[in-house]
């Protein structure tokens, strides 16, 4: 698995935030990934420095079994196989060992633990029992991502990054991956000269498949060729774009087949998604996240609400509808690319305002110019959490409620933590696997000013 392992045999303990069990070994705390708590593994261990704060490491033996465990449905994101080859196991997929049941168990340990460590706040207390299946889940948890991306490796092969690695592992199978970007069989096109790829599928039956090509500079015409054998009915577009992900909107999209964008219905809703804007990964996130704001915030007609990091206007089109013309939508969002999709999914709603920028700054300047006060506030940020400055935006703006919609309970914890000392009290929470397989998880709380 490396030029240098250290095996080590350990006890795991207490599951921790990342896909990590907590070990230890003479004193020194491991993260070890691919283990259940209370198993008795040999682990190889990496990043093990004498002046490492802490190791990590893979688990490559399992001696005590966990009664969770259950054969991993991926052989190329299981450690246990992937070890006696010499080779990292792919990221993606690091609860795979582990049952549904289990796994959910396990990130409610993890979210409790991080509200209380980080927050000082007893999940309990504040309604959290346990993390929940989204309703319509399948019983495997298998073929949930309508988004997914790859790398190419240099003999131009189809792969995915090890975890905390530069190595690429040639892959020719994604099982988390919706079936219609499997049956695409990506790693049969002829991809020298392409970066990355990256894929996404409209949620719907009938959706359709849109694969960006990114090209690395070195083959000229690369991205034509492989979208000419893709399957008759799948729409692909070049990405100038080398650095980040296709939703930073940073890169210009050349059409090569069919269309640059996906149609998407959520509640009544028609959205359009270009190649390059973001829109949330499980099949069953948007409605199973608009039908949980929309009852947090029960909005009504005339009410000023603002959906902040609003994407391309997932839960401002049905605000919108919601205030009705005598109410304001105030819908703002960073990525410029992202914010041209919400002003073409919101362009029926006079009363929505799309404003793109930086939330903590836009924010305040759209409610000054307007010389108005908010009713209510949805935010879905990135994984870092919405920040001191933007919580404090938030609270200045008025509202007396807001949904919020996280992706990491730390960063969830620690702009509760913020929003409990500056008025708000955390009403409910509802922690929802909308990741089934890895350690990721959503939480969506609703905090109401005393």
């Amino acid at each position: 698995m490396s030029t240098h392992e250290n095996i080590l045999k350990v006890r795991l303990d207490a599951p921790a935030h990342g896909g990590h069990t907590v070990a230890r070994h003479e004193g020194r705390v491991i993260f070890v990934r691919h283990g259940i708590p209370g198993e008795l593994v040999s682990v190889a261990v990496r990043d093990d420095g004498e002046k490492a704060r802490f190791w990590r490491g893979d688990v490559v033996e399992v001696h005590e079994a966990s009664a969770d465990r259950v054969p991993h449905f991926w052989t190329q994101a299981d450690s246990l196989h992937a070890a006696p080859r010499g080779i990292l196991p792919v990221g993606g997929a690091e609860f795979g060992h582990i049952a549904l049941d289990a796994q959910r168990r396990i990130k409610g340990q993890i979210f409790v633990e991080q509200m209380q460590r980080l927050g000082g706040i007893d999940a309990a207390e504040h309604g959290f029992t346990a993390v929940r299946a989204p309703e319509g889940e399948s019983a495997d948890g298998l073929g949930w991502r309508t988004r997914t991306a790859f790398a190419v490796d240099a003999k131009g092969r189809l792969a995915m990054s090890a975890f905390r690695s530069n190595d690429l592992v040639p892959v020719k199978e994604m099982p988390l991956a919706h079936p219609k970007i499997n049956e695409l069989a990506l790693w049969e096109l002829p991809l020298a000269g392409i970066s990355r790829v990256e894929v996404a599928v409209g949620s719907g039956d009938d959706g359709g498949v849109l694969v960006l090509f990114i090209e690395d500079g070195t083959v000229a015409g690369a991205a034509g060729r492989a979208a000419k054998r893709l399957p008759e009915g799948t729409s692909a577009a070049a990405l100038t774009q080398v650095g980040g992900s296709a939703a930073d909107g940073r890169g210009a999209l050349q059409r090569l087949r069919g269309r640059t964008w996906l149609s998407e219905s959520v509640a009544g809703h028609d959205y359009r998604i270009t190649g390059e804007g973001f829109w949330q990964i499980h099949r069953l996130a948007p409605a199973t996240l608009v039908e949980r704001v929309m009852s947090q915030l029960a909005p009504g007609y005339g009410t000023r609400i603002a959906d902040l990091y609003a994407g391309a206007g997932l839960f401002s089109a049905p605000l919108a509808k919601a205030v009705g013309d005598d109410g304001m939508l105030l819908s703002i969002e960073g990525a410029p690319g992202t914010s041209k999709d919400a002003l073409k999914n919101l362009r029926e709603f006079p009363q929505a305002i799309i404003s793109q920028g930086r939330v903590e700054k836009t924010l305040s300047r759209e409610l000054n110019t307007r010389k108005a006060k908010l009713d209510s506030i949805v935010l879905d940020p990135p994984r870092n959490g919405a920040g001191k400055t933007a919580v404090s935006a938030m609270v200045r703006s008025g509202a007396k409620k807001i949904s919020y919609v996280s992706c990491d309970p730390a960063s969830f914890a620690r702009d509760t933590a913020d929003l409990l000392a500056s008025g708000f009290r955390l009403e409910e929470v509802d922690v929802i696997d909308l990741y089934p397989h890895t350690h990721h998880m959503e939480t969506v709380g609703l905090f109401v000013r005393h």
